[in-house]
């Protein structure tokens, strides 16, 4: 029988506790010692830590010498986001491969240099012989972050250059796991529904011809179909979260393990790790849990009373997971709004009237909307709420009927794109290893031997 690490046994519980007692630390010493605590002042703003030239968030302005909130703006490369998105849906083509080749490069490529491009990753979207068989079918995982990880350490291995850091190779590097990271993700799905949901197993080859998007949902159904309005919305997500201003706690992540010196496979491993959290890329499976539960407990979905009550009972600890939070509202930089958000909605309606799910779509509505006034009025946050890209990205893949065990492997398809490029930049810029000051409050204690303890 299989050996499992999963026991905690009561005197592991006890020691635990000793934990807790040793290593609680008073909030009022983060204030007394002027230390920012994650990395936040008092006011929530991110400290300054680096450079970058790959992405820019915007989310307030200066009005006579005062900075004021304003509607949140993205920008990849110096290009706005919205912009980039407009450009490529008007030309009727998919937009991802661009972004990569913009994140990596800095500019937008032409036909012919973005032909090529997809080609390169075309070509890299196939696994080492036998790696399906050995790797991800051997030792399934009921979480695909730790398999995708697993998968991304074990490539290091197939790696005859695996520990040179000369940019080239480290470009190389960083251009496979972007082809691969669909079909590993996939592929890990499928073992795990084979052996633990007793499902029937598919391993569809991927299409170099194919963009990302389409091979996602290639991959991933029995039949490999998909509609061109699936494809062209989930390649507008993997679009939005490709990169999001270098402060996020992956992309931070992967300068500090990068500026270490380690290679490619540990850095991005440890981006995975990061973005795991629910903190981080876990927040949209809990708000399409949130959703279920609304669904569930609001009687009227046209009633706003009803739901404002039922969204204050969450804000009180009373109902859904009596976390205190509603999923999906707020962001740690945006106020007023979230660019992500605001141009996945219009295309999430168009996607849900085709999937007659219009009755859904207008209660996430009424949510984005009244959820601020409820969080502003309990929480007394004048700052401004809004929903995130979370808020939409998830029911979006609710819609695509994708497997919520791929949710947050999705965001890592689209962020490592960003990871790499802040990788090559932190290599080229060769600074010095991050390594932040902690200050030490304990006392100063004399040893006794332990006969006298």
């Amino acid at each position: 029988m299989r050996k499992t690490l999963s026991e905690v046994t009561p005197e592991i519980t006890e020691l635990a506790k000793l934990c807790v007692k040793t290593d609680r630390i008073d909030p009022i010493l983060y204030e007394k010692y002027d230390v920012k605590r994650g990395l936040r002042d008092l006011n929530g703003k991110g400290v300054v830590t680096g450079l970058t030239e790959i992405s820019e968030i915007c989310a307030s302005k200066v009005v006579d010498g005062k900075e004021v909130p304003c509607s949140g703006e993205l920008f990849y490369r110096g290009y706005n986001i919205k912009s980039l998105v407009n450009g490529f849906l008007s030309e009727g083509r998919f937009g991802f491969e661009e972004t990569v080749y913009l994140l990596l490069f800095g500019d937008l490529p032409n036909s012919k240099q973005l032909e090529d491009f997809s080609s390169v990753l075309g070509r890299y979207r196939v696994l080492p012989v036998d790696f399906v068989r050995d790797i991800i079918l051997k030792a399934p995982s009921s979480d695909m972050m730790n398999t995708l990880s697993r998968s991304v350490l074990t490539l290091y291995s197939y790696d005859d250059n695996a520990n040179d850091l000369s940019i080239p190779n480290v470009l190389r590097q960083c251009l496979e796991l972007i082809a691969l990271f669909p079909v590993l993700a996939v592929y890990g799905y499928q073992a795990y529904n084979h052996y633990y949901n007793k499902n029937s197993l598919f391993i569809h080859k991927p299409d170099a011809k194919r963009s990302t998007a389409e091979n996602i949902l290639t991959l991933l159904r029995p039949d490999e179909k998909y509609t061109e309005l699936e494809a062209k919305i989930l390649d507008l997500a993997l679009v939005l979260q490709a990169e999001h201003g270098g402060g996020n706690n992956s992309t931070f992540t992967t300068h500090v393990v990068t500026s270490s010196g380690t290679d490619t496979y540990s850095a991005i491993s440890a981006a995975l790790g990061s973005l795991k959290g629910g903190r981080h890329g876990g927040a949209n499976v809990k708000v399409v849990r949130m959703l279920e539960n609304i669904r569930a407990n609001v009687s009227d979905w046209n009633d706003d009373e009803e739901i404002k009550a039922y969204l204050r009972k969450m804000l009180d600890k009373e109902a859904f997971d009596k976390s205190g939070l509603i999923y999906g509202m707020g962001h740690a930089v945006y106020s007023l709004s979230d660019p992500r958000a605001d141009i996945f909605k219009a295309f999430v309606k168009r996607l849900a009237v085709a999937k007659g799910r219009e009755k859904e779509y207008n209660l996430s509505e009424k949510i984005e909307y009244l959820a601020p006034e409820v969080i502003a009025d309990k929480c007394k946050i004048y700052k401004g709420v809004s929903a995130n890209v979370d808020f939409y990205s998830g029911f979006v893949y609710e819609l695509l009927g994708l497997p919520i065990e791929l949710y947050t492997p999705i965001f890592a398809i689209a962020r490592v794109a960003g990871w790499s490029a802040h990788r090559i930049e932190e290599l080229v810029n060769n600074g010095k290893i991050i390594r932040p000051a902690y200050k030490a409050i304990g006392d100063i204690r004399d040893y006794k031997p332990i006969a006298s303890r």
